[in-house]
């Protein structure tokens, strides 16, 4: 699905479950046995519903049995619950991609991310946690609101074995060098009373419960250069920047149908002109319109707030996981300044879209704009990582390719950048321009391996060897800057011109041919 769209879902906090309480699930505890040791998991189904039952509903119906802990990082988290790990005929290099075939709403609690706490794992995409699961072996707090929790394990005995495959030998890429001692044997579920000395139940860590404003708020982002009147009862979150199309703000408001209405603030540096970006949107939404997924009802330039900007309405067409759609309205507004473009979106369940709308055109007639302050341009990653820092941002073409930043290979790129190559000032400054380069031509090569499955088996293909070759640094010492640039960013540049140059030149070609066909 176009960037665009899936950036305006994945900010809304669109959440189309229904709080149900599962009181069964409050006295279920489930043992996984490994050959380190047995973990018993106990649940918290008042705060996470619908994950406690997904979970304890595919542990009944054995579905992680023979599964493996695929991915292990000693002093942060040990992973497992995909499928693909359980099966000897799907390579090693596709661990970490499998899942259910369905996903789950993200159901984010306030509970923090301490030691044996139980989360979920999942993409970028907040809504796409499906079976993958991870147990904090340190407490990793950054975590905390971005991942749902729905467990913690119990006994020391569960703890001293988190601690053997916290702590077991793995590969560059994370994976568990001997990974029959990580199987998951045997998972069951039994009731509470059936285990004897048992710790009491204690309520998990929880941080600061965030209460909703009474009254309007006033909000100045003097990085950005723009502040605005939020509506009295919603929240204005600054959420992690994910990807280079993800909002900076996001105001959310309370729930009134089966989602969260919300405001999101996406502002970019921009030397373009307000009417080249508006045609960069109509481009963007084509594939869309022509799918059916998007019917725009209208567009227009006006006045807002006495800036001159650009409004389009659509109407998106959703299939939750039981094939029931769903309509979502959105309303876009650009405005653009002299270097830079503000897009404000407003996005509702379309039954409750018009009811809404009025606290959106209330925002956008507060806003105002002045020169910024130096502007933070950097892309945080919100994936399940030992480091909180990303300054490099995210490999949109490897992500892409193996369909979720989860991956192995993702994870391999990302470590070998921020552990390698930027560890030196010279790598820092390298990879500063190198992301200028490569955000120029990465999102339309990754958005052509979306829709084309075939080219995007083949630039799996041909990653390989990249990976291969950017291996010779984890068996160097690179602690100084002759040394990065001799090592890395040689090896690096020696790949640029076969793996990323090559498929966006292809891309370029194809698209212009098309182009060149339908005139």
């Amino acid at each position: 699905m176009n960037k665009i769209i899936l950036s305006i879902l994945s900010f809304s906090l669109i959440f189309s479950f229904t709080p149900l309480a599962f009181a069964e699930y409050e006295d279920t505890i489930v043992i996984i046995e490994t050959q380190q040791g047995r973990l018993l998991i106990e649940f918290f189904p008042d705060d996470a519903p619908n994950h406690v039952k997904n979970f304890v509903t595919l542990a009944e119906d054995g579905f992680y049995t023979g599964t493996i802990f695929h991915r292990i990082i000693e002093g942060f988290m040990i992973q497992g619950g995909d499928p693909k790990s359980a099966d000897p005929s799907v390579s090693m290099n596709e661990w970490g991609t499998g899942d259910p075939g369905y996903t789950i709403d993200a159901e984010f609690n306030n509970i923090e991310h301490k030691r044996g706490i139980v989360s979920m794992a999942r993409s970028n995409d907040p809504n796409s946690a499906g079976s993958q699961f991870f147990i904090v072996h340190k407490d990793s707090n950054f975590l905390d609101g971005q991942y749902t929790v729905f467990g913690r394990i119990l006994t020391d005995e569960s703890f001293a074995t988190l601690d053997k495959i916290a702590t077991m030998q793995t590969a560059p890429n994370d994976q568990p060098l001997e990974a029959w001692k990580v199987i998951l044997e045997n998972v069951q579920i039994i009731d509470r009373s059936e285990i004897t000395n048992l710790p009491e139940y204690i309520p998990p860590s929880t941080s600061e419960q965030i209460t909703p404003p009474t009254e309007k708020q006033n909000n100045t982002f003097d990085e950005y250069g723009i502040s605005f009147t939020s509506p009295a009862g919603w929240l204005v979150q600054n959420p992690p920047v994910t990807s280079p199309t993800s909002p900076q703000v996001v105001v959310v408001g309370p729930k009134t149908s089966t989602s969260m209405p919300a405001i999101s603030f996406r502002i970019d540096e921009s030397s373009k002109t307000l009417d080249e970006h508006i045609e960069l949107m109509r481009q963007s939404l084509e594939p869309l319109i022509e799918n059916n997924v998007l019917d725009v009802t209208g567009e227009t330039k006006t006045s807002i707030s006495n800036y001159l900007g650009y409004v389009i309405k659509a109407i998106g067409h959703f299939e939750n996981a039981d094939g029931v759609e769903r309509l979502v309205g959105f309303s876009s507004v650009m405005i653009k300044d002299d270097n830079r473009i503000y897009t404000i979106q407003y996005t509702n369940n379309l039954e409750s879209f018009d009811l809404q709308e009025k606290y959106f055109m209330e925002t956008l007639d507060s806003i105002k704009l002045f020169i910024p302050q130096p502007m933070k341009t950097g892309i945080q990653n919100t994936e399940v990582t030992s480091d909180e820092s990303s300054e490099g941002g995210g490999c949109l073409i490897a992500t892409a390719a193996y369909g979720s930043e989860m991956a192995p290979q993702v994870q391999f790129l990302r470590e070998i950048r921020d552990n390698k190559v930027m560890t030196t000032q010279s790598g820092t400054t390298f990879m500063t321009g190198f992301n200028q380069f490569y955000y120029s031509f990465s999102p339309a090569v990754a958005d052509y391996e979306r829709e084309n499955p075939v080219f995007k088996e083949a630039v799996k293909v041909t990653l390989t060897p990249m990976l291969t070759s950017l291996t010779l640094l984890n068996y160097v010492d690179v602690d100084s800057e002759q040394e990065i640039l001799g090592y890395g960013i040689g090896i690096i540049l020696l790949n640029i011109g076969m793996y990323f140059v090559a498929p966006a030149a292809a891309i370029i070609a194809i698209k212009n041919r098309k182009r060149f066909c339908q005139n």
